[in-house]
């Protein structure tokens, strides 16, 4: 697979990455770890060298997952991982402080197996602790060593703005695709004048863009999009619309809806990395074989048209989870 460049940053990855928080969290019961040490050997060796995690999921489950199935390839691969966000009495907590910085990253350290984080993120803004005191902490990380790049999860531009200022970012991640396009009216202009890498996650929205998900869909018990507002069944109904027109594009380029969706992606701009998750090699290779899609302007402005005329239905967040991001 090509590489990319994230931003200014000397930091290149492969074109597309892997999300592996379904490896460990978030989507009902945990798969086997030892198939998921195998899924993660096999997507090396077909290409994928970007790999993404967080101390909190699991918590520490994820990042103990990647040392172990990435150790054999640790030259080859590229591992960002996540600070800020602690489980507290069953509970997710934002904790932006730069002492528990320092704690988390020798845990995230020591679970990955590694000398030097590649790319570390705050994993949400903390709003009691200044963006700035941030900056300084993966500063003086990466002038130990023990980071080589740092980056924020779901800030605002102002935020981005204030911390890149003090320590240069690498990139950002935050949600993008074509059923959450609100980054491109602030956040992508705003990385492209600072020359910072835009790491999408949830680029096939949480499988909605597959085409295989519908009103009849039952997630299993524990999976986080039971009680998110756009996989409720009135909302996945009425976003059909847009799933019809991605597969119909999929038929003509002889291609998937997820294929799709990640190369319309990778056709935005030139340092735009998605992270598609999932824990079936299968996937991994559909994913991969986006890559190999390419549309021209003409292409593109069709698919902008007819997709710009739908109203998404549904917020992509709980109010209580919509509360920590933007900051």
């Amino acid at each position: 697979m090509k590489k990319r460049k994230l931003g200014n940053s000397n930091l290149s990855v492969s074109e597309i990455g892997l999300g592996t928080m379904g490896m460990s969290f978030a989507y009902g019961p945990a798969p086997d770890k030892k198939e998921m040490v195998k899924v993660l050997q096999e997507a090396v060796e077909m290409g994928e060298y970007f790999f993404d995690t967080a101390e909190v999921y699991g918590p520490f489950a994820n990042e103990e997952l990647l040392g172990e199935a990435l150790a054999p390839y640790r030259d080859k691969v590229t591992i960002a991982t996540k600070c800020g966000i602690k489980m507290n009495d069953g509970k997710q907590v934002v904790d932006g402080r730069p002492e528990e910085i320092l704690k988390s990253v020798e845990g995230s350290l020591k679970r990955l197996s590694v000398d030097a984080i590649d790319l570390y993120y705050l994993h949400r803004v903390d709003p009691n602790v200044p963006i700035e005191e941030v900056a300084l902490t993966m500063q003086k990380l990466k002038k130990e060593g023990k980071i080589k790049n740092w980056g924020l999860s779901e800030a605002s531009v102002q935020t981005i703005r204030k911390a890149h200022a003090i320590e240069p970012l690498a990139a950002v991640e935050s949600e993008y695709s074509l059923w959450t396009r609100e980054p491109e009216k602030e956040l992508i202009p705003t990385l492209e004048e600072l020359g910072i890498g835009f790491v999408p996650f949830s680029p096939l929205g949480k499988g909605f863009l597959t085409g295989t998900i519908n009103k009849e869909t039952s997630f299993s018990e524990g999976d986080g999009r039971n009680s998110l507002p756009r996989f409720q069944k009135e909302a996945m109904e009425a976003n059909m619309k847009l799933i019809e027109i991605i597969r119909k594009i999929a038929e003509e380029k002889n291609a998937t809806p997820a294929q799709i969706a990640l190369a319309w992606l990778l056709a935005q701009k030139p340092w735009i990395v998605p992270i598609p998750g999932t824990t079936k090699f299968s996937r991994i290779k559909e994913n991969i074989g986006a890559a190999e899609i390419l549309f021209s302007k003409q292409e593109l402005k069709e698919i902008n048209a007819a997709t710009d005329g739908i109203q998404i239905v549904g917020n992509r967040y709980t109010p209580e989870l919509a509360k920590r991001a933007g900051l």
